[in-house]
């Protein structure tokens, strides 16, 4: 991480005008140390957040607005551009080694229909706008496994490039307008700091926004930055007795070291929980002398400035860049979900290695050119290159992959002849030898119309959001509620609607199947609460049954099961006279304990609908064990289209012509509406309407 991007080098003006510079700390070089470690270790064997990245986030407002301040009082002129160029210098050459490392692999290796997020992620973190495409793509801060994106980790950096923009406009602004009234800029500066602090801390609390929106926005995570920010505009005014000091450092340690084990920081930050990791560095900051640098007395603080913590310090930010790339490359090609204790101290070691190749080679000859500069000059031409190329690169293909989407949503329907998808099985269609449909290429965007209509509750959403399809003038209705599972049937039951004269109601919400508690003991979480509200609202509208999927795959299989939570639900959906239609879910595809997508392994060498599917005895057991489930529940009635998905030995990725999956558990709406014609055999008994 970058905690000192433009630290103690903003002012360089030749003469008296120019900044003071601050006194160095070295504590604060091994706090940075001791930060990193704790990510690297956390990220590599624990798959949980450290808070050592909210301690750099305070680390770098810390010493960024500080920088600002100095040259902000100083009779020297507010120039922007100085700091711009440190910034860049800063942060750019390395992270386009590193971006330009995992473009490399990433092409050797992965398939080319995973090359798409990882071009979209490389422009997006070129930009420093990287925060802002995983919120957009919901994607969770977990565990390392392989199918995690190995640039996941860039998104604090991009965070931190935007407040570095942002805070050179403020503060630089504020001293010009202060300056020119001739008033002191520090407290003003302070007051508006406070305050936008107060009011980024304020949002992340209270938003309503999702958890995996805020714990990326740029917004929520400002205050956490402000709050180093602000203690640098009131440093000269603290006088912080030794004693104080000393219970400080002890308190801020204790915190560093157990604010992982402690707190679900994934789930928590940046709200209020947050504070607990930056109080810790704020009173570590506060600890060390803040006039002079020196440890005056405070042993904690002479640890903390120890040499292997000082050299981890130094190369923190390349560290940081490295260790996540290393740790999903070694997880990718070990074929394995965690790194174990050997592994991951092969990872570790390597990302160590070339942080320092990184430090030496070429941030230091960047930001402390010796002799004539040649080199950096040749250093930089190299990386603007590089970040020339991984732009085009990125874009061009990004581009390509549009493109295609494009034309595939305008494609009209396919011919049931040469695509007959799912009649191949059910019927015995006939099926030519042609190119499956939709291209391994787009399939990702093969989406039902809930999604693309933005109409599921998103993560951290727990009110009922609902649309209606079928015919939406129709007296008759059915409730399609739950996660994706279920979405993924709308596009059959929507034609099944505009056919037999039934509305479509959906309840749905990303990442959670509709379920219950199944004991009053029984712990209550979002999904639950989220279901509460849609069982009160299918009890309001009444429609004449309520549709969902009754089983899911058994956790390290083989076979499927149906969940107590589930039947929880079908009891208390009985009690109160609404009758359910539960269908069988799909099998998921899955290798080693890592799930994977059916069109990388397609664009494998040598990838065929029978090698990238998996045995039907691995996913489904042999009879549907949600009849076992219902037996005393009349109420519910339940279809399994399993025969319409899998051959009796293996579930392909391909049939008829049509590409089942658009990922490693999603059907594709294209193969979804191929199984109209059968779950309109299943379902018109099952509701006596045709």
């Amino acid at each position: 991480m970058s905690a000192r991007a433009t630290d103690r080098s903003t002012g360089h003006q030749q003469g008296s005008a120019a900044p003071v510079r601050a006194p160095h700390r070295h504590d604060l070089d091994g706090l940075r140390g001791l930060a990193i470690g704790l990510v690297v270790v956390y990220h590599v064997w624990f798959g949980r957040v450290s808070g050592g990245v909210d301690i750099f986030l305070v680390l770098s407002g810390y010493f960024f607005i500080g920088s600002l301040l100095r040259s902000a009082e100083s009779p020297a002129p507010l120039d922007p551009v100085p700091v711009v160029r440190r910034v860049t210098r800063r942060l750019v050459p390395a992270l386009v080694v590193v971006l330009a490392a995992v473009a490399v692999f990433t092409v050797a290796y992965h398939p080319a229909t995973s090359w798409f997020e990882t071009a979209k992620q490389t422009t997006a973190s070129l930009l420093f706008l990287q925060n802002w495409h995983l919120a957009d793509t919901a994607s969770d801060y977990l565990a390392a496994d392989p199918s995690v994106s190995p640039l996941q980790h860039l998104w604090s950096i991009s965070v931190q490039g935007q407040f570095y923009l942002a805070a050179l406009v403020v503060v630089f602004g504020s001293a010009w307008l202060l300056r020119a009234r001739g008033r002191s800029v520090r407290g003003p500066l302070t007051a508006l700091l406070a305050v936008l602090a107060v009011a980024s801390l304020t949002y992340a609390a209270t938003s309503d926004l999702p958890q995996t929106w805020l714990y990326y926005d740029t917004n929520a995570r400002m205050w956490e930055l402000l709050a180093g920010g602000v203690l640098a505009c009131v440093a000269p005014w603290l006088r912080v007795p030794c004693p104080a000091r000393i219970a400080l450092s002890v308190a801020g340690l204790a915190i560093v070291f157990g604010c992982g084990m402690l707190l679900d920081g994934r789930s928590e930050f940046p709200g209020p929980w947050a504070l607990v990791p930056v109080g810790a560095a704020l009173a570590l900051i506060v600890a060390g002398s803040v006039e002079t640098g020196s440890a005056d007395g405070n042993p904690f603080t002479r640890a903390l400035a120890s040499r292997p913590l000082l050299r981890l310090g130094t190369i923190a930010y390349a560290l940081y860049l490295w260790h996540w790339p290393i740790l999903i490359v070694y997880l990718v090609l070990s074929d394995r979900t965690e790194a174990g204790l050997t592994g991951g101290l092969v990872v570790i070691a390597l990302s160590l290695v070339l942080a320092e190749l990184t430090t030496r080679l070429i941030e230091t000859p960047i930001r402390r050119p010796s002799g004539t500069g040649h080199t950096r000059t040749a250093l930089v031409a190299v990386a603007s290159t590089l970040a020339v190329l991984l732009a085009a690169g990125s874009v061009t293909w990004a581009g390509f992959i549009d493109r295609r989407t494009e034309q595939w949503a305008q494609q009209a329907d396919l011919d049931p002849l040469t695509h007959p998808g799912a009649a191949a099985l059910f019927a015995g269609a006939d099926v030519p030898h042609a190119r499956e449909e939709p291209s391994r290429y787009v399939a990702h965007a093969d989406l039902p119309a809930a999604t693309l209509d933005d109409c599921m509750s998103q993560p951290g959403q727990i009110d009922p959001l609902t649309c209606t399809y079928g015919d939406p003038d129709a007296e008759r209705a059915i409730a399609l509620i739950g996660g994706s599972h279920a979405e993924h049937w709308l596009p059959a039951l929507d034609l099944l609607g505009q056919e037999h004269r039934f509305r479509v109601e959906t309840f749905l919400k990303v990442g959670c199947p509709a379920v219950l508690p199944p004991s009053p003991d029984a712990e209550v979480g979002e999904c639950e609460e989220w279901t509460f509200g849609v069982v009160d609202a299918l009890t309001e509208s009444r429609p004449d049954f309520v549709f969902s999927t009754s089983t899911r795959p058994v956790p390290d299989g083989p076979g499927d099961y149906t969940p107590d939570t589930y039947t929880a639900l079908w009891h208390e959906l009985a009690d109160r006279d609404l009758p359910v239609i539960g269908l069988r879910d799909t099998p998921w595809l899955e290798s080693n304990g890592v799930q994977y997508r059916a069109a990388d392994c397609l664009a494998r060498r040598g990838g065929t609908a029978e090698s990238c599917g998996i045995d039907r005895a691995d996913v489904l057991s042999v009879v549907d064990p949600a009849q076992a489930a219902t037996a005393d529940l009349p109420t519910v009635q339940l279809l399994d289209l399993s025969d319409a998905v899998c051959r009796t030995d293996r579930c392909r990725v391909i049939e008829g012509n049509v590409l089942i999956y658009r990922d490693s558990n999603h059907l594709t709406a294209t193969y979804v509406r191929t199984l109209t014609p059968e779950l309109d055999r299943l379902l018109g008994p099952a509701t006596g309407w045709w």
